[in-house]
């Protein structure tokens, strides 16, 4: 069944090479193509378009139909093109003419673009969820190992004493920036484009702010001709988002292979966490933050691709944009396993806390011993020159007595102003708005 299908036998290469992997992906979009069509038909009777009794038995089969997608056993039949073909299918299988109605007042272009914004606002929220935990996660490594030196550097050079709890905290704060940006995606997101049709609107007089409501929107795609234009632009925003969690990410695991290695010996992981050589019995590889780097490097490819396929589109839908699909649905499930596996793998991370003690870490307090120099009166540049000169003959023995108090530093962590910015990020996506509206369309009792 094809919604367009005018009686003509399409080529069974063209059609195989159009579809490509879309019926793949249209399985994630599968329940919330119910769902915005619970709000749509809602819209239709209330203008007229549906009686109230077409209403009701269309509204339960859509329910019936959703149980069967949340038990897994829905499909895509072989004939059907894509998920609203097969629940029209469904639908009308079971209702005959009544179920043929459901169309009306809409186009593929916009059932489509509502799905992706209903699919992405419902990942959001579960990446949301696991970006906190990972928050909290170093927030209490960063509070645990607070008063733990360990060697900072510059240009990968020995630079200034840090401390494993600076090091935990700087990227639980990142984490509060990469949502605030993801908070951002989301709100762009969260416009309904549902009436949109085709990309210029409908003779039908539709109510838009009713669905928008229904369907736990902050505000709608008010030009239709706009709506269109969001597809591939919202998602591109949203890869952003996502990108910058995995550039966090990726960080962070580059940081602790080198600090595995040998040389550094800062952090370790359990030997079952760990790899070995096939030849060499000593190894113990960090495979794990080796593929989390490489996987959170693929993620942040993922806007240049959407961009690529976008590049130079004018107004108006095109087929390009179901590629887009192919590369945007399936990142969500990547990321989400790279935070799952980094809560794991940094949970059973163990840190050396005597680094401080090698020798090769004695000049890192030079800065310290001008800062006291300075205090006592001696000119900045003057106490620089005499540290400097004590190193070059090897005559620095420095005092390793560390007293930072400024906001931010090893002293002063400022944990509490970091946990209230990541509230704050977190309260301003108001979930509950979308989950409530959603218990109301599944679980409403429409009466004739």
């Amino acid at each position: 069944m094809k919604l367009w299908d005018k009686g003509t036998e399409i080529n069974a290469l063209i059609e195989a090479f159009t579809i490509g992997r879309d019926t793949e992906m249209d399985y994630f979009l599968a329940e919330f193509d119910v769902i915005g069509s619970l709000a749509h038909i809602q819209m239709l009777e209330s203008i007229g378009l549906l009686t109230s009794q077409e209403l009701k038995v269309i509204s339960d089969e859509l329910r019936e139909i959703y149980k069967i997608i949340k038990s897994g056993k829905f499909v895509i039949e072989a004939g059907s093109e894509d998920v609203h073909s097969q629940v029209e299918l469904m639908l009308t299988r079971k209702l005959g003419d009544t179920g043929k109605k459901i169309h009306s007042g809409r186009s593929r272009n916009d059932q489509v673009l509502l799905d992706l914004k209903l699919f992405t606002r419902a990942e959001i929220k579960t990446v949301t969820g696991q970006i906190l935990d990972l928050f909290e996660l170093l927030m209490t490594q960063s509070e645990k190992f607070k008063t733990v030196l360990m060697p900072g550097y510059t240009h990968l050079q020995v630079a200034m004493p840090s401390s494993f709890g600076l090091w935990f905290g700087a990227y639980a704060e990142s984490l509060t920036d990469d949502l605030l940006l993801l908070q951002t995606a989301y709100r762009i997101a969260d416009q309904n484009p549902l009436g949109s049709a085709a990309g210029y609107g409908s003779s039908f007089p539709l109510n838009r702010q009713m669905t928008t409501d229904l369907l736990g929107f902050e505000s709608m795609n008010y030009n239709v001709i706009y709506a269109q234009m969001g597809r591939g632009k919202v998602e591109k925003i949203v890869a952003f988002a996502l990108a910058s969690v995995a550039a966090t990410l990726s960080r962070l695991a580059y940081d602790v292979c080198l600090f595995m290695s040998q040389n550094f010996n800062f952090v370790s992981l359990p030997d079952e966490l760990t790899t070995g050589s096939s030849i060499m019995p000593h190894k113990k590889n960090p495979d794990v933050f080796e593929l989390l780097r490489s996987h959170c490097n693929r993620i942040q490819s993922l806007p240049s691709q959407i961009l690529l396929i976008t590049n130079n589109l004018p107004s108006g839908y095109f087929r390009d944009l179901q590629l887009i699909k192919e590369i945007f649905v399936p990142s969500f499930a990547e990321l989400k396993s790279c935070l799952s596996i980094a809560c794991f793998a940094i949970s059973n991370m163990k840190v050396n806390d005597k680094i401080m003690d090698d020798s090769r870490y004695e000049n890192i307090y030079s800065v310290e011993v001008v800062n006291r120099l300075v205090i006592q009166g001696v000119p900045f540049r003057e106490a620089y020159r005499q540290v400097g000169e004590s190193i070059r003959d090897n005559e620095f023995h420095p005092d390793k007595s560390i007293s930072h108090t400024h906001e931010g530093s090893i002293g002063n962590l400022s944990l509490p102003r970091i946990r209230e910015r990541m509230d704050q990020v977190i309260e301003s996506f108001n979930f509950q708005k979308v989950e409530t509206a959603f218990n109301q369309l599944l679980a409403e009792d429409i009466q004739p």
